[in-house]
């Protein structure tokens, strides 16, 4: 079995983009290198709002990348740096991920909010604006 994580994160200032941007790019390199690590992609939504969904061997491998390095540090920083946050998990047979419009059904399904200092009206709810798939990335192994 195939275990999937599902992030969806919103900046709430444009304040806040540098730092985002700048672990981002520290975490997505790190995901290609982290040990169970299968594919997954992102994708930026509308205002400051950034989805990443990511196929590993094992629930265990998932957390070994993030509970470590780049993306351990962002944690804490994202607590204050987003209005609305939210994560979904699930296993499948096989490591095709689904569509985005899938998985934005999937989170409004089984996605719960994470912690966050300063929430939106929606963010407990997850009663987030519909989806806007534009350009996705791709994350494949290094």
């Amino acid at each position: 079995m195939v275990f999937v994580s599902l992030t969806r994160l919103r900046i709430r200032s444009v304040w806040f983009m540098p730092g985002f941007a700048w672990y981002a790019v520290r975490s997505n390199a790190q995901v290609k290198r982290s040990k169970g690590f299968l594919r997954g992609g992102l994708l930026p939504d509308r205002q400051f709002t950034f989805w990443t969904m990511t196929a590993w061997e094992s629930q265990e491998a998932m957390r070994a990348f993030m509970t470590s390095g780049a993306h351990m540090k962002a944690m804490p920083k994202l607590l204050d740096w987003c209005d609305e946050a939210s994560v979904a998990h699930w296993t499948q047979e096989d490591e095709a991920l689904p569509t985005w419009e899938e998985a934005d059904k999937k989170m409004r399904m089984i996605g719960r909010a994470s912690k966050v200092r300063h929430p939106s009206a929606a963010h407990a709810g997850l009663e987030y604006r519909e989806l806007r798939v534009t350009q996705s990335v791709a994350l494949t192994r290094k």
